[in-house]
């Protein structure tokens, strides 16, 4: 089976979404009946794929995309040109890494989205007006035309069942993303990326959902108050994004320029250091589709604490800290973090459910029930099974 991954976005770093085709990537290798990948990217992402995953392998070829980094010009290369690469390629499958514009009839074969989240719908403001009505339309668009649709989460499926019902029931199935614990040696870990003080960690792009402005108010509380030393730092790692401003001016006003570090682009290694070091993970999203600090941060032996909502209970269940956001969440959140502080690092904890070769397996079953209903001329009455057991549906 030859399979074509399309992950070309705007960005140049590693954020969820290309972790996710590159991880989606490794899984599928796995499988024996996966004959190819041809993963296509955008001319700026070559030299992120070269230096974090792509190596000579005979069962996967990267392929640049003529596009343009404007919205405009991806979206009319995702519904006029991604078709015309997809044939040339002979491809029994086209797995889109995010939903985008998909021209239905002009594909000689089935195609399928991820589907990470609603945040057209359930966090406008990480888009902006009248940006998130283009995002709201290309998101309708793009899960009305794939085949099917893997939501990467329970939550994800929830919010997309409460969006349009009929659509979840017919074309969605549940296939999380693949997260597996990456041994870093201690003999390694003994340099660290600054310095050896003491940090808080939290990973997250510099958007209205991921709360980054709560978490360094609460980290200006935990110092001023003495819960922690005060050479303690804040590490957060994320791309820049519609927050990043005023993240920076809250961090010029308050005085805690030293205290706090903004990164991003860092290699699986570094990042794993940075699980396996910090002192508490802080994860204070309001909305999430999938979680993916949290769970990395579990596997890693994290002190998690994090906001009590759907995709961070889905996994971390009886791991993690949960603090209910709403009226007098900072008072909340500060104890959570102070008991999490006096409590033993907790021992790394295992999902078997979300190695590669499982989450291979279910998007080889997903892949093979599709290509089955086209080749007997059934593809409208066919729809996924949902693949997570004990996944309870709306």
């Amino acid at each position: 089976m030859r399979v074509v991954i399309a992950m070309a976005s705007h960005s140049d770093h590693i954020s969820g979404v290309e972790r996710h085709a590159i991880n989606l990537s490794r899984s599928l290798l796995l499988q024996e009946e996966i004959e190819h990948i041809h993963l296509v990217v955008a001319p700026w992402q070559k030299q992120l794929l070269e230096d974090t995953f792509f190596h000579e392998d005979a069962s996967i070829t990267l392929h640049i995309g003529r596009l343009g980094r404007d919205a405009v010009r991806r979206n009319s290369w995702y519904y006029n040109q991604l078709p015309e690469v997809a044939g040339k390629l002979g491809a029994d499958i086209v797995h889109l890494a995010f939903p985008m514009p998909v021209k239905a009839n002009a594909f000689r074969c089935c195609t399928v989205v991820s589907l990470h989240d609603l945040y057209p719908y359930a966090v406008p403001e990480n888009f902006g007006f009248p940006k998130v009505l283009v995002n709201r339309i290309v998101l309708a668009q793009c899960l009305g035309a794939a085949h099917a649709i893997a939501c990467v989460s329970r939550s994800t499926y929830s919010h997309l069942f409460a969006f349009d019902p009929l659509l979840a029931q017919s074309k969605a199935t549940i296939i999380p993303n693949s997260v597996e614990s990456s041994y870093v040696s201690s003999s390694k870990l003994g340099t660290p990326l600054w310095d050896d003080a003491p940090f808080l960690l939290c990973v997250a792009q510099h958007r209205r959902n991921k709360n980054i402005l709560f978490a360094l108010r609460l980290f200006r509380r935990l110092l001023s108050e003495g819960h922690i030393a005060r050479e303690t730092r804040l590490i957060i790692v994320g791309v820049p994004g519609p927050e990043t401003p005023k993240i920076r001016d809250f961090i010029a006003t308050s005085g805690m320029a030293r205290n706090v570090v903004l990164t991003s682009g860092l290699t699986d290694y570094d990042l794993q250091s940075l699980y396996r070091r910090c002192d508490v993970l802080l994860a204070p999203s309001t909305a999430e589709g999938f979680g993916l600090p949290v769970v990395e941060g579990l596997l890693a032996g994290c002190r998690v604490v994090c906001s009590n909502i759907a995709a961070h209970r889905e996994f971390g269940e009886g791991h993690c800290r949960f603090v209910s956001l709403g009226f007098g969440d900072e008072a909340r959140y500060m104890e959570s973090i102070v008991a999490a502080l006096n409590e033993a690092k907790p021992v790394p904890i295992n999902l078997p459910e979300l190695t590669s070769h499982r989450i291979g397996r279910s998007y080889l079953d997903l892949y093979r029930n599709l290509v089955q209903c086209k080749t007997t001329s059934e593809r409208q009455s066919c729809s996924p099974t949902i693949q997570q057991k004990g996944h309870a549906l709306p």
